[in-house]
């Protein structure tokens, strides 16, 4: 979108539903109620979203042209079809208040009206939920981004179409049907674990299904990593780009994929997943407190606290973190001296494309703020 609108001209409206998410009872509610008031009138169980579409669709029958349908409890709009008449976004349609008319040629949409404060409540209910942490508000060149009752909203007539506040969502729930969000991002995933197998293998033995099971059991008794990836995929379940997948025991992140939405950091128990710079540089992929004894008895690839990439970096950007290397990514020229002397070749490369400059020239007019 790149004009703006004034509230003094005409301009073309569609309907548009912000709501993305399936947390607010949908399956619950399908083939049960005749009319989303109803449904909310029922009342939501714990856990579900309070202020999120029920999927009934009271706005499908109300529409005359056809432009509303209901695809996998989704209400999907056709914008061919639509054409503004208003008719389901009036509140005896949608009880909870979810359709808005917003300019036709609009490209940035934010899908969530939860009015949840807590952040981890939100990641918990909905991969689509806005946690109000303001940073699309602060990023917007034009002040379109606001956040109202704990949920951003644009203001179309202020919004000039940029990618800014695409780029500055952390959730990366912003919908932009300009630009492509696996290129602009700042931050993408990644797992400080290379070895899994030999959990993993044991895990399935005992029957353990999850990695919040798994992260409770005496791992140093079983003879296995205390630290590693559990590699049962409580992070690849939550990832909503098939970013993350499980190779050899261990979650493995496809930075092509990842937009850096932080979900995967939330679900995994042990913490080892982390956000880094989306741009060429080295990572250690090991988080183990363990002595060095007990790690080599453990893990092949683990960091067993030589310090000899320490000792070698030009720039002083690796430091020692309980018994691991860590890499400070502000520091790390990528000059790849800490792979050279590393005696387990366990350091890697985070690879990416060449293309990434969008998302600075989205950024230039909020630099150095």
């Amino acid at each position: 979108m790149n004009k703006e609108y004034s509230s003094n001209v005409s301009v073309p409206e569609i309907a548009f539903v912000a709501c993305s998410g399936c947390a607010a009872g949908k399956e619950r509610f399908s083939g049960v109620f005749k009319t989303c008031q109803q449904a909310v009138d029922s009342g939501f169980l714990r856990g579900e979203c309070k202020d999120g579409c029920v999927g009934v669709g009271s706005c499908i029958k109300s529409c005359k042209y056809g432009a509303m349908s209901l695809v996998d409890g989704k209400v999907v709009i056709d914008p061919e079809k639509c054409n503004g008449c208003g008719d389901c976004a009036a509140k005896d349609v949608c009880p909870q208040g979810l359709i808005r008319m917003i300019p036709k040629e609009a490209t940035n949409f934010i899908p969530c009206s939860s009015t949840e404060e807590d952040e981890d409540k939100v990641r918990a209910t909905c991969g689509y939920g806005c946690i109000a942490c303001g940073e699309c508000e602060r990023v917007c060149p034009e002040g379109a981004v606001t956040i109202q009752n704990n949920h951003a909203v644009i203001d179309y007539e202020k919004c000039v179409g940029c990618s800014a506040c695409t780029v500055k969502c952390k959730k990366k729930i912003i919908v932009d049907t300009e630009h492509d969000l696996t290129v602009l991002k700042e931050k993408v995933a990644f797992v400080r674990c290379s070895e899994g197998k030999k959990a993993l293998a044991l895990y399935q033995e005992m029957g353990i299904e999850t990695c919040e099971e798994a992260a409770k059991l005496d791992a140093k008794a079983l003879g296995i990593c205390t630290t590693g990836c559990c590699g049962l995929g409580s992070c690849t379940k939550v990832c909503r780009y098939d970013a993350l997948k499980i190779v050899d025991g261990v979650a493995v992140v496809d930075p092509d994929k990842c937009v850096g939405c932080r979900d995967c950091t939330y679900a995994c128990p042990r913490g080892l997943l982390t956000m880094v710079p989306y741009k060429g540089q080295k990572m250690v992929p090991c988080a183990s407190t363990d002595d060095y004894e007990d790690k080599a008895l453990v893990c092949d690839s683990g960091c067993i606290g030589c310090w000899d990439c320490k000792a070698n970096c030009p720039n002083g950007a690796i430091f020692e973190e309980e018994k691991h290397a860590v890499i400070d990514p502000s520091l790390c020229d990528d000059c790849n001296m800490c792979q050279y002397v590393c005696q387990r070749d366990m350091i890697k490369k985070i690879e990416v494309p060449d293309y990434i400059y969008m998302q600075r020239e989205a950024l230039d007019a909020t630099e150095g703020e």
